[in-house]
């Protein structure tokens, strides 16, 4: 078995234990990013994606993250966030299956790892362009402190500098930090505004920003051999991000982001 082939295949064990506990306890989620684009275009994966993005408002990711790691106590999973794990510097959320061991491509960190998928909060943001860009610059801000004090580089040299210290001093430091960006993206969330935002997003601000509608109005759709949630508003958001997201892209783009070492129970896949 490849090695995207056996990634695909851990993901959507976790991505099925994942759904196990939304479905149980109603908890809503929904698809989004290129695990969204997978879901349309292909059914399931795309060939070379090699991670699975899952989006849900912060009511109802508190709401997960408050009752899976009991769940999931006796069991290979582990619920990494920024509290679970110090070392972990993200903002959203990962789903670990921890019988597995990956080294990722431009991350080195000291984090703890395996095949994960992301799990990312939404959070209401105002409408003004003016005000989102300026929480969205403190929220970066601290972000690119947090990153920076954990020892997060692009890539493993001779030259990588260790986290700063690993005391009790420096961690705390850090979980400041943490609880800042944190209250930064929790801001607006009891305000009545109807749009809400991936801070994590990778892509152009706007462009994960969804609407009341676009956020609530959920549809079920295949996804390899099971049924998954996503946005009814499919077509416009992915249409949004990557214009004619049914043509594939250039063969010479159509490769893995981000696994470069997969390890499953001892053994590394090549």
């Amino acid at each position: 078995m490849s090695q995207i082939s056996e990634l695909h295949r851990i993901e959507l064990n976790t991505l099925k234990k994942f759904v196990n506990i939304c479905e149980k306890h109603h908890i809503k989620y929904f698809l989004i990013g290129g695990s969204l684009l997978g879901a349309i275009r292909h059914n399931g994966f795309i060939p070379w994606d090699d991670d699975v993005d899952i989006g849900m408002r912060r009511d109802e990711y508190d709401r997960f993250s408050s009752i899976a790691p009991a769940l999931l106590q006796n069991e290979h999973y582990f619920i990494q966030t920024a509290d679970t794990d110090p070392n972990f510097a993200f903002s959203y959320m990962k789903m670990i299956d921890t019988d597995t061991y990956i080294e990722e491509r431009n991350n080195v960190n000291d984090a703890r790892k395996g095949v994960f998928v992301d799990i990312f909060p939404f959070d209401k943001v105002p409408r003004q362009p003016e005000i989102r860009r300026a929480v969205y610059s403190r929220f970066r801000y601290f972000d690119t402190r947090i990153l920076l004090r954990l020892g997060y580089n692009i890539i493993k040299t001779p030259f990588r500098k260790d986290p700063e210290t690993n005391d009790l001093n420096h961690y705390m430091s850090v979980a400041k930090l943490k609880e800042k960006r944190e209250n930064i993206m929790r801001l607006y969330n009891k305000e009545p505004f109807h749009h809400y935002k991936n801070y994590a997003s990778q892509y152009a601000y706007d462009k994960e920003v969804l609407n009341q509608a676009e956020i609530s109005e959920l549809i079920t759709h295949p996804f390899e051999d099971i049924q998954v949630k996503i946005p009814e508003a499919y077509d416009r958001i992915l249409t949004r991000m990557y214009d004619d997201y049914m043509t594939l892209p250039p063969e010479r783009d159509q490769k893995e982001k981000h696994v470069d070492v997969l390890i499953v129970n001892g053994k590394q896949i090549d």
